[in-house]
C-alpha cells in the first residue's frame, strides 16, 4: 500500500530522495530480448537533467543511468532478460543546508504539511520523496518503454503555455522542442517567452505552464473498456506528475462548450476502405479504447512553491511566521516536466500494448 509502483503488466517501482546518495527504478514485466544499454536510457535524461539552461534550477547533476540488473550480454550484444531491470542514478549535487529553515516551517503551496499529516515525519531536504527529483526514475523506465513499443510509436511533448502567454492550437510544431531551452512547442515565441521567465527568475518568483502531449502510432485497439480506459489511465499517470493540477485528453474542457455536430469525429472510407477520421476531439480515444488517430492530452503545472517571497505560514511547534525558501528552483517545473510528461505516456502505453497482446493476440 506504498503506492510507489504503476502499471499492470509493465510494472514501474521508483525509489530515493531528493538528497539521498540516489534515486532510481525497477522495470518490472519488460519481455525478453529486447536490446537494451545505458546509451538508450541517457539522452532522455540529459533532457530532463537540471543545470540545462538558466530557466532551470542550477542544481548540476549528471543523472548518469546504471543499469544493475535485467539485462544480459551472451555474445550479440545486451538484451533484457524478461527479469526485474533496476536503474540506479546517483546524486552529486545536494546541498541540504538550503533547506534548514523549513525543517519546521511548511512552505504554503507545498507538500510539506501533507507528508508530515500523513507519515508524521518528512525529509525536508529537497522535499524528499516529493520532490521532481523522482522523476528522473521516471524517465529511465520511459526509456525502457519506448524500446518495448519500437521505433513505430512516436511520442512528442512541449510547453504551449507559460502564465498567460498561450500558443494557439494552429501554431503548435513539435519539431521546434528540441531547438530550444524552454521546450516551446513554436520558434516564435522563444524570445518572448525568453524575456518573460527571465523577469520571473530575477523577482524570485515563479510560474504555472501546460505541456501539451501528442503519440502517433498508436494503432486502434489498445486499452479496455470501463476500468481499464486508455485515456483514463493516461489521465492517472500525467497527474501523478510533481506539480500537475488538470489534465484533458483530447479537446479536453472545450468540449463543455460544444455541441453534438461540433464535437463528433465525422468517418469516411479511405482508398483502402479502411475508416479515418475526419476530426479529432476524442484524442485518439473511444470508449477507453484507441482507435489509430494520435492521442492527444494537455497537463497543466501549478508554479514552483519554493520561492523567495515572504509567504505566511505556521511550524511544526504551531507557531504562525513568515518563511522564503532558499535553494536551487525552477521558475517553471513545467520546462522539465516535458521529457516526463512522454515518458509516462510511454509508460502507459507500453503497458496497454503488452495487456492488448495478452488479450487478444
Amino acid at each position: 500500500m506504498s503506492h510507489n509502483t504503476f502499471g499492470h503488466l509493465f510494472r514501474v517501482t521508483t525509489w530515493g530522495e531528493s538528497h539521498g546518495p540516489a534515486i532510481g527504478c525497477v522495470v518490472d514485466g519488460c519481455p525478453p530480448m529486447i536490446p537494451l544499454t545505458e546509451a538508450d536510457i541517457q539522452p532522455w535524461l540529459d533532457q530532463r537533467k537540471p543545470g540545462g539552461s538558466r530557466f532551470v534550477t542550477q542544481r548540476k547533476e549528471s543523472d548518469t543511468a546504471r543499469i544493475l540488473s535485467g539485462v544480459f550480454d551472451d555474445g550479440d550484444g545486451p538484451v533484457t532478460t524478461g527479469t526485474p531491470i533496476s536503474i540506479m542514478i546517483e546524486n552529486e549535487d545536494q546541498r541540504s543546508k538550503d533547506y534548514g529553515e523549513i525543517a519546521r516551517a511548511y512552505r504554503p503551496g507545498h507538500a510539506d504539511y501533507a507528508y508530515q499529516a500523513k507519515y508524521g515525519v518528512r525529509d525536508h531536504r529537497g522535499g524528499g520523496r516529493s520532490s521532481a527529483r523522482e522523476t528522473a526514475s521516471r524517465v529511465a523506465a520511459g526509456a525502457v518503454a519506448r524500446k518495448v513499443l519500437g521505433e513505430g510509436v512516436w511520442i512528442r511533448a512541449g510547453v504551449v503555455q507559460i502564465g498567460a502567454h498561450r500558443i494557439a492550437p494552429d501554431q503548435v510544431d513539435f519539431d521546434a522542442v528540441s531547438g530550444n531551452p524552454l521546450f516551446a512547442a513554436s520558434a516564435e515565441v522563444v524570445p518572448a517567452w525568453e524575456a518573460y521567465l527571465d523577469g520571473i527568475r530575477k523577482a524570485g518568483s515563479s510560474v504555472g505552464a501546460v505541456v501539451a502531449l501528442e503519440v502517433t502510432g498508436v494503432p486502434a485497439g489498445w486499452g479496455a473498456p470501463i476500468y481499464g480506459k486508455l485515456d483514463s489511465e493516461l489521465a492517472s499517470a500525467l497527474m501523478s506528475i510533481n506539480a500537475a493540477k488538470g489534465v484533458e485528453i483530447g479537446a479536453g474542457f472545450d468540449s463543455a462548450g460544444l455541441t453534438g455536430e461540433e464535437n463528433a469525429d465525422e468517418m469516411r472510407l479511405d482508398l483502402n476502405n479502411q475508416p479515418v477520421f475526419l476530426s479529432n476531439k476524442a484524442g485518439g480515444v473511444l470508449g477507453g479504447i484507441s482507435t489509430g488517430q494520435p492521442v492527444t492530452a494537455r497537463v497543466a503545472f501549478k508554479p514552483t512553491s519554493s520561492i523567495l517571497t515572504m509567504r505566511q505560514t505556521v511550524t511544526r511547534d504551531g507557531e504562525e511566521t513568515d518563511l522564503r525558501t532558499k535553494g536551487r528552483h525552477d521558475p517553471c517545473v513545467a520546462l522539465r516536466a516535458v521529457p516526463v510528461v512522454e515518458a509516462m505516456a510511454a509508460c502507459v502505453l507500453a503497458d496497454a500494448f503488452l495487456r492488448h497482446r495478452a488479450q487478444v493476440g
